[in-house]
């Protein structure tokens, strides 16, 4: 498991500060794979969570988190580990009060059905948090690859995974069945020495290309084209380069019947002409 990055700190503490705001309390929870250390290291007790259970795919990066979790034990709080799949999600239904996934359900293949399994994973009022990369994430390296490749190879091909528009999120927590949907975004410039630097911390993150029908070869030339033509485009006065990062933050609450909801059409007792003539302006 990587040690602290302060882009994924920044994202995590973004998104776990939304438990702050928040009255009820998360007793069971789970989070799901992706920057799981980063999360459970900046808890911190919020959401008065009782038991956690941390969930990820690779056997490996469990193994860290458990060797992770004796550094910094919590007497208030059981943490539990398993490996598993967010689209054939081993869990229980109704059987959690909160969901948390930072920075890993935009490599599921199946974004939609994960989500429908999370949400009957919530107990009724249960509580699904996540944050994903967005589409306009590393805007500049995506165009300095293209001309790169028009120029060098005379076409292009995938080199970046493809990633979920700000539009799409709230059509997936509706689609998935969540009441209460809520999404918003915030985007993160990471500035660099260069621009193989910010190939390397991509390499660390995980965050490369997992496309499985793509190109494996990239020519030494395109590369270094592509460095150069990052460089040479954005580069800032002191010599650093940026990375646009668009984070889109999620959430969305199983359906309960305390929860506020629509009035059903037609049941109003007053017309908007009525209101705009009461409060408009009179030009």
């Amino acid at each position: 498991m990587r040690g602290k990055d302060e882009f994924v700190d920044s994202v995590a503490e973004n998104l776990l500060d939304r438990l702050e705001d928040c009255k009820k309390t998360f007793p069971v929870s789970l989070c799901l794979g992706g920057s799981l250390g980063a999360v459970r290291r900046l808890l911190r007790g919020r959401g008065s969570i009782q038991k956690l259970i941390m969930m990820d795919m690779s056997h490996d990066m469990i193994k860290s988190c458990k060797n992770a979790e004796k550094e910094m034990p919590n007497n208030d709080m059981e943490t539990f580990f398993m490996v598993g799949d967010e689209e054939f999600l081993p869990i229980r239904e109704s059987s959690l009060d909160l969901i948390i996934s930072c920075l890993g359900l935009h490599w599921t293949n199946d974004l939609p059905g994960a989500m429908i399994q999370s949400r009957l994973s919530l107990k009724p009022d249960g509580l699904f948090l996540a944050a994903i990369l967005g589409g306009e994430t590393l805007k500049e390296l995506r165009i300095a690859c293209t001309i790169a490749q028009m120029e060098r190879d005379g076409g292009i091909s995938p080199r970046m995974s493809p990633l979920a528009q700000v539009r799409d999120a709230g059509n997936l927590l509706t689609r998935a069945g969540f009441s209460l949907p809520g999404v918003d975004v915030e985007e993160y410039t990471v500035r660099y020495e260069s621009a193989l630097e910010l190939i390397e911390h991509l390499r660390a993150m995980g965050e490369t290309n997992a496309l499985v029908q793509r190109c494996n070869l990239l020519k030494k030339e395109t590369a270094l084209a592509t460095a150069a033509i990052y460089e040479s485009m954005f580069a800032a006065e002191d010599g650093s380069v940026p990375a646009t990062y668009q984070v889109i933050f999620m959430t969305g609450w199983r359906e309960h019947q305390s929860q506020q909801k629509a009035k059903r059409r037609g049941s109003a007792t007053i017309s908007f002409k009525d209101i705009q003539k009461q409060f408009g302006s009179s030009s």
